[in-house]
């Protein structure tokens, strides 16, 4: 039996209920270890996870239990999961950074599949932790900010867009030479520290574009928001313009892109230039 959305509904409710008195408190930035993410994982964070694990101990469920700090953990009967091929992939704090400090930027995020790859995701939710507001979509059936209908933008470069760029300190200037072709049609870039949260606003057309010019991105920090986005007319694809993909297993990393359809064509072209300069020089 798969899982409804309303249960994930309930767990990132929850999760919110628990989390949002802790924002920007000391005892929510308590180091605790290493999470499986490679992060040091905060005491905000375990509270948060232990609020998704204990809500699925206590329903019927037989799934993989895919997580930003335990890695993996079979729900239920591990031969059935496996069987089944039922995952929940979550970040329980994305944005751990700005929730310990107060930013008002940071959420829970929630993907339910059935199957083993991105394209298996067919119901995700992401509560943005500061405001309860729930985005949720359901594979087919659209993408949604509480209950109205979202979609992204319609503009095109000549329309002043505003993208989220994420890079790191290491490779600054390297990545501006290198996308220059991209960024210099940018009328306005935004840094949010919140991926999935960013992808939120991508789909409900706050945002035009979404550039990770890190190395790579976490599958639980994008496995919601890749159906939300999808279900609200967005594209999303790699850094060097092909489909997006990803195993859904621990320690997955994506390259990953994302715009609204009008916007698709112009970066995939350049994506394919940028990326055989690199390689020839």
């Amino acid at each position: 039996m798969e899982i409804d959305i309303n249960l994930l509904k309930q767990i990132g409710l929850a999760v919110y209920k628990e989390v949002k008195p802790l924002l920007g408190t000391e005892k929510a930035s308590e180091k605790l270890n290493r999470g499986a993410g490679g992060d040091i994982t905060m005491y905000i964070d375990t509270v948060a996870e232990n609020i998704i694990i204990d809500i699925l101990e206590k329903e019927n469920v037989n799934l993989l239990l895919i997580s930003e700090e335990i890695g993996e953990k079979y729900i239920g009967n591990k031969q059935k999961a496996i069987k089944n091929q039922q995952k929940i992939i979550v970040d329980p704090i994305d944005g751990s950074n700005n929730a310990v400090r107060g930013i008002s930027f940071c959420s829970v995020s929630i993907a339910y599949a059935v199957g083993n790859s991105l394209e298996d995701i067919i119901k995700s939710v992401i509560i943005d932790l500061t405001t309860g507001d729930t985005y949720w979509a359901e594979k087919g059936m659209g993408a949604f900010l509480n209950n109205k209908r979202i979609c992204v933008s319609n503009r095109d470069f000549k329309q002043n867009c505003i993208f989220e760029v994420d890079f790191n300190r290491y490779n600054l200037i390297k990545n501006f030479s290198n996308y220059k072709l991209i960024l210099q049609k940018i009328y306005k870039i935004r840094i949010m520290g919140s991926t999935a949260l960013s992808l939120c606003l991508l789909a409900k057309g706050s945002i035009d574009g979404f550039l990770d010019l890190r190395r790579s991105t976490r599958l639980v920090d994008i496995a919601a928001s890749y159906l939300i986005v999808k279900e609200a007319g967005g594209k999303l694809f790699s850094k060097t313009g092909e489909k997006l993909d990803s195993q859904l297993k621990k320690g997955a990393e994506i390259s990953l892109f994302a715009s609204n359809a009008k916007l698709e064509p112009y970066l995939k072209e350049k994506l394919i230039k940028i990326n055989k300069k690199m390689r020839i020089s």
